[in-house]
């Protein structure tokens, strides 16, 4: 095809129907395609379409992403395409792709896609501009937990803003085997963790999940931490903190 290179391709949020004509077109290009399968999950029956859609693909871990030299090798004399579920540049090591390109004289380009983190703050209702930092909570290890996710929602709270917590999709934070997306129960559960490392009260607080979205079953719950715990169903969640609301976010929150 005379070109050569890197290409970062993203896939959207979970429904391939989602990716841009740029990015079809560059995903069926390519010589080989490889789908980054730790950041983020495609659902199952999408797994499936891909090829019918793009054509063949293999899947890549953590650490064939984190350390790619066969990869960025292969990209000297052919096109090359990492599939990223969402947009390619929401995760850094991604982005320290395009640094190694960089370096490397070897060109890198990038098909930007619908990422969750532009999808849920306007289909909950809440106002873009109000967000704070965003976090992730973490699965526990033993005895370990991080707390920093609660802290950074205390301190957008602080400020009035909102939060996007991101859920962990690895129980063994090696990002290589399946992957088991943290359900609304373990969530809670790690908040109430945090909260008691803390000292802080959070069970009146109103939490907004967030599950599938970006696909057909995507929906949105809102309900304090004992009501999001209890709630079933769904395959990749994302939770909500908001801070004191507006009028009208009050009247949009209110439809779920």
């Amino acid at each position: 095809m005379g070109e050569n290179g890197l290409w970062l391709i993203g896939l959207g949020p979970g429904d391939l129907q989602q990716m841009t004509v740029a990015a079809l077109d560059a995903a069926r290009s390519a010589d080989y395609r490889y789908l980054e399968g730790y950041t983020a999950l495609l659902p199952p029956d999408e797994l499936v379409n891909m090829e019918g859609l793009i054509g063949p693909w293999e899947l890549r871990m953590r650490s064939s992403v984190e350390e790619p030299h066969d990869l960025l090798s292969l990209a000297q004399t052919a096109k090359v395409a990492l599939l990223v579920v969402g947009d390619p540049l929401q995760a850094t090591t991604h982005v320290d792709l395009q640094i190694r390109c960089e370096e490397m004289g070897l060109p890198c380009h990038v098909e930007h896609g619908v990422s969750i983190t532009t999808i849920v703050t306007g289909a909950a209702g809440l106002q873009s501009y109000r967000f704070g930092r965003q976090c992730t909570f973490a699965y526990p290890y033993g005895e370990y937990l991080p707390t920093s996710p609660l802290e950074i929602i205390l301190a957008n709270r602080e400020r009035d803003l909102h939060t996007l917590a991101l859920l962990d999709l690895d129980p063994t934070g090696m990002g290589e085997g399946e992957q088991s997306p943290m359900t609304p129960e373990i969530a809670v559960d790690v908040l109430r963790k945090m909260a008691d490392r803390l000292d802080v009260e959070v069970e009146d607080w109103t939490l907004v999940l967030c599950s599938d979205m970006g696909t057909e079953d995507a929906r949105i719950s809102v309900g304090t931490p004992d009501e999001i715990s209890g709630i079933k169903g769904g395959r990749i969640h994302c939770l909500l903190v908001p801070a004191n609301l507006h009028d009208v976010e009050a009247t949009a929150l209110a439809r779920w």
